[in-house]
C-alpha cells in the first residue's frame, strides 16, 4: 500500500507563507475531502503535492509510501502514481486525446520497467475503448485535440479518463466541480465512483458540499489559515453547508484565547 502522508508541511509563494504546518494522511482505498473558505491554501496544497516550481516548501515532508516526493520533479511524481486533476485544464492543439493518453501510459510503464517498449497499439485501443465505455464517453472523443473547444464538463471528463488510464495510487481532484452544471457534475462524479477501489486514494478539494452528494467521502477535513483544523465524517460537510465556517473560526479563536 502506498499511502500519502504529509507531515508539518510549510509552503510559501513569493516569500509569503500559505501552508503553515499541515498534517494529513490519505490511505489508498479511501476518499478524503478538504473544504475551506477562499484563500486558505487548498489549491496551493494540490500544486505543491504535484511539484509546481512556484511553490516553495520551507519545512516538512510528503511521503508516498516510503518515498519522500519533495525532491522529485512533477513528471517523476506522476510516473510513481500521483495524479492531479486540474481546476482549469489547459488545451493542447494538435495533440489528440488518444495520442496524449498513449504517451502518458507509456511513461508510466517505462518508469516501472525502463526496457518496456510501450503499450502495443491494439492493446492500447482496446483499453481506451473499455475505459471510455466504462465512463460512458463517445468513442469519437478520443480523436479530438486535448481540451481544445471542450466544454467545462468535457474537460473534467477528459481528466477522469486520464485517471482511469493511468491507474494512479493517489488522485488529487482540485475543485473538479468548478464551472460544472448539475448534469456534468453527476457524470464526472460517476466516473470517479467507478474508479474507486482498494488501490486508489482520492483527495477531493472543494469549496462546496454539492460534489460530496455524489462522491461520498470517508473523511472530511476543514482547512483554514494554511492547516487542517477540523476533521470528521461526511456529516461534517453537511454541517458546513448549513452553517458555514464561522463556527470553526470561533472555535479556533476561543482555543487560541484559552
Amino acid at each position: 500500500m502506498s499511502d500519502l502522508t504529509i507531515r508539518n508541511l510549510h509552503v510559501s509563494i513569493a516569500g509569503k507563507e500559505i501552508v503553515k504546518g499541515l498534517n494529513l494522511t490519505i490511505p489508498q482505498g479511501e476518499v478524503h475531502a478538504i473544504m475551506g473558505p477562499n484563500g486558505t491554501g487548498k489549491s496551493t496544497l494540490a500544486y505543491t503535492l504535484m511539484g509546481h516550481p512556484s511553490y516553495e516548501v520551507t519545512e516538512g515532508e510528503v511521503l508516498f509510501g516510503d518515498t519522500n516526493i519533495l525532491g522529485l520533479s512533477p513528471d517523476a511524481r506522476s510516473r510513481i502514481g500521483i495524479f492531479l486533476a486540474f481546476q482549469y485544464p489547459v488545451s493542447i492543439p494538435g495533440v489528440t486525446v488518444a495520442n496524449f493518453l498513449r504517451s502518458a501510459v507509456n511513461a508510466r510503464r517505462r518508469a516501472e520497467n525502463p526496457e518496456d517498449k510501450g503499450i502495443p497499439i491494439p492493446e492500447f485501443r482496446k483499453l481506451l475503448k473499455e475505459k471510455m465505455a466504462y465512463l460512458k464517453m463517445d468513442p469519437a472523443f478520443a480523436g479530438r485535440y486535448l481540451n481544445e473547444g471542450f466544454s467545462g464538463g468535457e474537460k473534467k471528463r477528459a481528466e477522469i479518463l486520464q485517471m482511469a488510464m493511468l491507474k494512479p495510487g493517489i488522485a488529487i481532484l482540485d475543485e473538479t466541480d468548478s464551472g460544472l452544471d448539475i448534469d456534468a457534475l453527476r457524470i464526472v462524479s460517476e466516473g470517479v465512483n467507478a474508479l474507486r477501489g482498494p488501490d486508489l486514494g482520492v483527495l477531493v478539494i472543494t469549496h462546496y458540499q454539492r460534489i460530496l452528494n455524489y462522491i461520498k467521502p470517508d473523511v472530511v477535513h476543514v482547512m483554514m489559515d494554511g492547516r487542517i483544523v477540523e476533521s470528521g465524517d461526511a456529516e461534517l460537510a453537511l454541517h458546513l453547508e448549513e452553517h458555514g465556517y464561522e463556527w470553526v473560526r470561533e472555535r479556533l479563536e476561543n482555543g487560541a484565547a484559552a
